[in-house]
């Protein structure tokens, strides 16, 4: 009998009251260190759903200092094939008010400290990131998105930055002109799942509007936005993760077998 299909969660802690009691917590120690907390397991049906609170139980770590190597390999060690994360961001576009769900195609790295590879040493691999995410778990979320009314606006260009400050008008301005949301951890998240050969998709969360506009972004009113965009979210899980429980279809899997020098 095979193995059961893996499919991991991360985001806010919030998100953990879905889908009932957990069945198991794990512990996990990696080779880059531990994870930001215990891995939590589920059950859809036959599909393993292991969820990742990003920032750590009560949300204590700040994005900058996230060990992000530690948090992948911890799932890739505990069977996941896909990964799916919860991301609140700000909106750098008029069309992308607060509450829009985006499923970004594009990313640009604006990080400044963080390790963004495994491969430090001893193999090199130049992975691929042109198309940084995964076509196959996005067009899925799109479907869930409208079957849970919920509708996601397809592609887009996500700029991430170190944080944990928000930006200055001028920044605002610049990133404008180039991207469509800004938030703090897409990466290296995205591009170490890559290295994992795992697929990955961003469910993104639109909160604010940065400070392009007049007033600037306070923690208060992302915090309630970002409550009332977790309760809508919930709904588009339950009908996206059942739709997981099926073979790999994209080429996510064979990312490095080109990719070594």
């Amino acid at each position: 009998m095979s193995a059961p299909r893996t499919v991991a969660l991360i985001g806010g802690s919030g998100l953990s009251a879905w889908g009932g009691a957990p069945i198991a917590s794990h512990r996990v120690s990696t080779a880059w260190g531990a994870p930001s907390g215990p891995i939590e397991e589920r059950r859809i049906g036959s599909l393993r759903v292991l969820f990742l609170a990003r920032h750590g139980v009560g949300h204590v770590i700040p994005p900058h200092r996230l060990n992000y190597r530690a948090n992948i390999a911890a799932l890739a060690q505990l069977g996941a094939e896909r990964i799916l994360t919860v991301s609140s961001v700000g909106s750098l576009r008029e069309e992308l008010p607060p509450g829009t769900f985006v499923l970004p195609d594009q990313f640009v790295d604006l990080t400044k400290a963080r390790p963004t590879t495994f491969f430090d040493g001893g193999r090199v691999y130049h992975v691929s990131t042109a198309d940084p995410f995964c076509p196959e778990l996005t067009a899925w979320a799109t479907a869930a998105g409208a079957e849970a009314g919920s509708l996601f606006r397809p592609g887009g260009t996500y700029v991430c930055v170190e944080g944990p400050r928000f930006s200055t008008r001028a920044e605002s301005r610049y990133f404008r002109s180039f991207a469509d949301i800004i938030g703090m951890t897409l990466v290296p998240e995205v591009t170490l799942a890559r290295e994992m050969a795992i697929c990955y998709s961003c469910l993104a969360t639109v909160t604010d509007f940065d400070v392009w506009q007049p007033k600037p972004v306070e923690a208060a009113d992302v915090v309630r936005t970002m409550k009332e965009n977790q309760h809508r979210m919930i709904r588009v899980l339950e009908k996206l993760l059942p739709k997981l429980d099926a073979p790999r279809g994209c080429s996510c899997a064979s990312a490095l077998e080109q990719a070594q020098i």
